[in-house]
C-alpha cells in the first residue's frame, strides 16, 4: 500500500485557489433582465434577504472585494478596472432587477488549468458585475450558515486553515488512528447535483427571490470559442459563492460522520477519515463511498482514494 499524508498543507492550500473573474448582466442591464419573468411574489415574501444583499454597505464591501481581488474579465470583456464607471449608469436597473427576481446572470466563460499530476481543472470566469453580486451574496449568507458547518471543515471558512486541518490530522495519529480513509471526489466542483443543493440551501435560506438567484448562477451556461454549453449540474470554480455552496452540500457528509464518532477532517472536496485498524478503514470507505453516491449524488475518485496508513511528513 502507498503511504499516504496524514495531509498536505501545500495541496489543500491549492484547492483553496479559486479563479478571480468577474460577471455582468447581459450587454448591460438590459440584459440581465431580458428573457426573465417577474417571480410573482410581494415584496414581504420575496426580498427580505435581497434587501440585506443589495444594502449599500454590503454592495460597498463587496466592490472593495473584487477590485482588491483584480482577475480577468468575463464573456463580456468588462475589465475590473471599468466596473466603478459601469455601475454608475447602470446599478439602479441592476438593484431593481435583483429585487424583483428579473436578474439572470451570464455565462461563466471557460479556463481549463492543467494539473501537476495530470488532466485539468476547469475555471468558470464569471463576468465581473456577477462576481460582485456573488460576494454581495456570500457576505450576507456566510454568517447565517457558518454556524451550522461542522467543526472538523477547515476549507473556505473564516478563522480556519489548510494548517489547522494538518495539526488536526496529526493529533488524530499520534492518538492511534494509524489508518486514513483518504476520500477525493472526482471532478466535485463540475458534478455537483443542483436539485440536491439546492435542497440543502433551502434548509437554511427561506427567501425565494434569493434561492432563485442562486439556482440561476448554478445554471449560467459555460462559454469557450465563443460557444455557450448549457448547464444541468455543477457549481464552477472562478466565483465567489461556489466555496460557500460546496461546503452546504458537503455538510451532510460531515455531519453523517459525526453521528458515527468518526474523526475526520475534510478541507473542500478532500475527506480523511481516521481509524484505528485498516478493516475498519475498508468498512468505512464502503459506507462512505455508498452515501456519497446514493444520496448526494457525487463520485468518488477511486485511483485517488484509498485506505492506507498515514505518513508523517
Amino acid at each position: 500500500m502507498i503511504s499516504k499524508p496524514v495531509m498536505d498543507a501545500e495541496a489543500l492550500e491549492t484547492a483553496a485557489e479559486h479563479a478571480r473573474g468577474g460577471r455582468k448582466p447581459p450587454g448591460c442591464v438590459r440584459g440581465a433582465e431580458t428573457g426573465t419573468a417577474t417571480s410573482g411574489q410581494t415584496k414581504s415574501e420575496g426580498d427580505a434577504l435581497m434587501e440585506r444583499v443589495v444594502e449599500r454597505g454590503n454592495m460597498r464591501r463587496a466592490y472593495r472585494r473584487v477590485l482588491r481581488n483584480k482577475g480577468s474579465a468575463g464573456v463580456d470583456g468588462l475589465s475590473v478596472e471599468g466596473l466603478g464607471d459601469w455601475l454608475k449608469l447602470h446599478w439602479p436597473s441592476v438593484k431593481q432587477a435583483l429585487l424583483e427576481g428579473r436578474y439572470v446572470p451570464r455565462a461563466v466563460r471557460r479556463v481549463d488549468i492543467p494539473k501537476p499530476q495530470g488532466g485539468v481543472r476547469t475555471l468558470g470566469v464569471p463576468t465581473v458585475v456577477d462576481r460582485l453580486i456573488q460576494q454581495a451574496l456570500h457576505q450576507v449568507l456566510q454568517p447565517i450558515l457558518e454556524p451550522t458547518f461542522s467543526a472538523s471543515s477547515y476549507g473556505f471558512r473564516p478563522g480556519k486553515s489548510a494548517l489547522d486541518a494538518v495539526r488536526q490530522a496529526q493529533a488524530y495519529v499520534q492518538g492511534g488512528r494509524h489508518w486514513v480513509v483518504d476520500i477525493d471526489l472526482e471532478k466535485f466542483f463540475d458534478r455537483v447535483n443542483h436539485d440536491v443543493l439546492m435542497a440543502r440551501v433551502a434548509r437554511h435560506v427561506k427567501d425565494k427571490v434569493t434561492l432563485k438567484l442562486i439556482r440561476r448562477f448554478l445554471e449560467a451556461g459555460m462559454m469557450a470559442d465563443g460557444v455557450t454549453q448549457a448547464r444541468t449540474e455543477g457549481t464552477p470554480q472562478g466565483g465567489p459563492l461556489s466555496p460557500l455552496l460546496s461546503n452546504i452540500l458537503l455538510s451532510d457528509l460531515d455531519r453523517r460522520l459525526e453521528s458515527r464518532g468518526l474523526a475526520f477532517c475534510r478541507y473542500a472536496d478532500d475527506c480523511n477519515i481516521y481509524v484505528g485498524s485498516k478493516q475498519a478503514g475498508q468498512r468505512v470507505m464502503a459506507r462512505v463511498r455508498a452515501y456519497l453516491e446514493k444520496v448526494l449524488k457525487l463520485r468518488v475518485n477511486e485511483p485517488r482514494s484509498a485506505v492506507a496508513r498515514p505518513s508523517t511528513r
